[in-house]
């Protein structure tokens, strides 16, 4: 069977999905698919009205089937069919992503959506083995901590891996005994409403998972400041995580999960191993082409072995050829948009004209849809805008340091705490600056998440708040009440 298909011919559920059905309303956005440029279909805007029905049909969902309070183990049991039937319609998934977003459909079928099954799987499993705490108190009296689920949480999803994000979101909420509000990016929103649709049929009773669609100023403020819905998990860009917490400040408290922008380092020392250094630096800006928030775009190199580096940077840069979403080989990814595209060319450009050169790239794709080319920016200062803003493309600068202080404060960024990258051979050092790198994760000689869910990923400074994955993220959709008692 071929991955390979027409995007015209793919016909994608319309309208929000809510209390286990399809509601209809007026298509007002364009979704296109960035391989071509075409229109491919159009979604509605759900105002405060609609979400309005998704979260007064959660709260239904939670009241009638109580899911809140069922024994743990039927919530692993519907959660693990839900994983055996994503997997099992992983082709039809795979196809609705890679229409409208910049994710190859085989890469979609062999890796998101396996990937997303283990981790509703991983999470299911702390439906029966996460609980309160039995604290010491006196003779006369019994303390416990219990943990409760929040009831609604409302999540907003980016684009950039449409599968995956929707993952995150919902298992963890859903163990944990909550129903969820979601709006996937009004750019990629076919595949996580079938997401949506296949819970249903897994035995997740409907109104557990509402999806509605629409953009960030209409319905990402509706569901971040209703007074229905318990708690907010969010990842996107740090702007719009500011926007979402300024409106929940607005409009009432709760808490809020936000994982966002990065700036990552690539923090190379001249004792690594440059051949596998190599590999790792090229993994963590090229695929997606660059679309995801821990991408390494700032590399930074002992002088040592600086210039080796950057030409085998510079070699792999430039094999990397355009194909569609669609195709039968995986090509080079898209960039999302036009806009976007434009937005990246606009940094380069500017790093460019700040002092910045241009070791590779630096221009589009000579290709039809939005294709911009791995790019490779070298003598740039702490001050360029290549350096200083998320660029959210396949965009690296090159920098390079002599001592070790140099090169940590290089990696220290004023704004993103994210990840890092550290590369070296010498443990005492590999040790020493995993504690000094101001990131919420630290991957030494390697650079990006495994398949091991138990490590939760989040960031510090403006990165966000909380964590996604781990059993953290299990806990952040739980609230606890202490409870003594007089014996």
């Amino acid at each position: 069977m071929t991955l390979a298909f027409d995007p015209l011919s793919l016909i994608p559920p319309a309208g929000h999905f809510i209390d286990g059905a399809y509601v209809q309303d007026a298509p007002r956005l364009e979704v296109r698919a960035p391989s071509s440029g075409q229109v491919i279909g159009h979604i509605p805007v759900a105002d405060a009205a609609m979400v309005d029905r998704a979260v007064a049909a959660a709260r239904r969902a939670l009241a009638a089937t109580g899911w809140a309070t069922l024994h743990p183990r039927d919530r692993l049991r519907a959660l693990h069919a839900w994983a055996d039937l994503i997997e099992a319609e992983a082709p039809a998934l795979a196809r609705l992503e890679a229409v409208c977003s910049s994710r190859p459909v085989a890469q979609v079928a062999a890796g998101d959506v396996p990937v997303t099954a283990e981790q509703i799987r991983f999470f299911a499993e702390f439906a029966d083995k996460e609980g309160g705490d039995l604290v010491p108190t006196g003779a006369g009296s019994l303390g416990f901590v219990a943990a409760e689920p929040y009831g609604v949480v409302g999540a907003i999803a980016p684009w950039n891996f449409p599968i995956s994000m929707a993952g995150w979101k919902l298992a963890p909420a859903l163990a944990a005994g909550n129903a969820v509000v979601l709006k996937p990016s009004e750019m990629t929103p076919w595949s996580t409403l079938y997401m949506a649709e296949l819970s249903v049929r897994a035995g997740i009773p409907a109104g557990l998972v509402n999806v509605v669609l629409g953009d960030g100023p209409i319905t990402g403020a509706a569901i971040s400041g209703h007074p229905g819905i318990d708690k907010v998990s969010f990842t996107g860009s740090t702007r719009a995580g500011a926007a979402i917490m300024e409106n929940i400040a607005r409009t009432g408290i709760k808490p809020m999960t936000l994982e966002l922008g990065g700036k990552s380092p690539m923090l190379v020392f001249d004792d690594a191993d440059i051949d596998l250094t190599a590999d790792c630096l090229e993994r963590g800006i090229l695929p997606n082409a660059g679309q995801f928030c821990v991408a390494g775009s700032r590399i930074i190199v002992q002088r040592g072995i600086a210039d080796a580096l950057a030409a085998r940077l510079a070699d792999r840069f430039a094999r990397p050829r355009p194909a569609p979403t669609w195709a039968e080989s995986p090509g080079f990814s898209p960039i999302i948009s036009e806009p976007q595209l434009r937005r990246i060319d606009g940094i380069v450009q500017a790093a460019r004209a700040k002092g910045g050169e241009i070791l590779c790239g630096g221009t589009r794709f000579d290709h039809g849809g939005s294709f911009y080319r791995p790019t490779l920016i070298g003598g740039v200062s702490a001050g360029n805008p290549a350096v200083t803003e998320e660029i959210f493309g396949p965009v690296a600068t090159f920098q390079t340091f002599d001592t070790e202080e140099e090169g940590l404060a290089l990696a220290q960024h004023p704004t993103y705490g994210l990840c890092a990258g550290l590369f070296t051979r010498d443990l005492s050092r590999a040790l020493r600056l995993t504690r000094r790198l101001e990131a919420g994760t630290v991957w030494v000689n390697r650079y990006g998440r495994s398949r091991d869910h138990i490590l939760p990923t989040g960031g510090w400074k403006a990165s966000g708040l909380g964590k996604d994955l781990g059993r953290e993220a299990f806990a952040a959709n739980r609230r606890t009440k202490s409870v003594l008692i007089d014996i």
